[in-house]
């Protein structure tokens, strides 16, 4: 059988979600990718979806700063920080640079931080949770990556769909 095809304006307007996703999927017979990591949600759009892009760091938020401020064009950055809680990996500036440039979401396995005012910004973010210390700006990592965490491998050009019942990679 196909991979069926969802409805994205539906999906960011609330009338089909995940769980719709992923039964659609296993109806299908198609391998269900749903992230097992449970994330907070920080952003004003608690529903979002997009193509992935990426970034591996460690405790480095140079490359996250540097793709967020690139044009986003509707697709999600996926961050994979190695779960480290150390530092947080996107701030308010760089959120406000990535509502500015076209970003639909981020996915940050690690931490945020300015959370308040996060809250107010039409993106989606979820994350590990927050930390107010500042990362290193080096841009040490690798973009464009293939990066796996919660069980599940986020490529480059996959679609991820994420709303308050997890998240999805088609």
């Amino acid at each position: 059988m196909s991979t069926p095809t969802f409805d994205a304006d539906a999906f960011v307007a609330g009338t089909l979600t995940t769980s719709d996703l992923v039964d659609a999927l296993v109806d299908a017979e198609v391998e269900v990718r749903s992230c097992e990591t449970q994330f907070n949600q920080y952003g004003a759009r608690p529903r979002f979806t997009g193509p992935v892009r990426t970034v591996r760091c460690d405790r480095d938020n140079g490359l996250v700063k540097k793709t967020l401020n690139s044009p986003g064009e509707g697709a999600v950055l996926v961050v994979d920080g190695g779960a480290s809680l150390y530092s947080a990996l996107m701030g308010d500036m760089i959120a406000e640079a990535a509502v500015a440039n076209g970003w639909a979401g981020v996915i940050i396995n690690g931490p945020v931080r300015d959370v308040r005012a996060i809250a107010s910004l039409e993106l989606g973010v979820k994350a590990l949770g927050s930390n107010p210390r500042k990362s290193a700006k080096d841009a040490a990592g690798e973009t464009d990556v293939p990066v796996t965490f919660g069980g599940v491998t986020f490529t480059p050009g996959d679609v991820v769909w994420s709303d308050e019942d997890g998240i999805v990679v088609v």
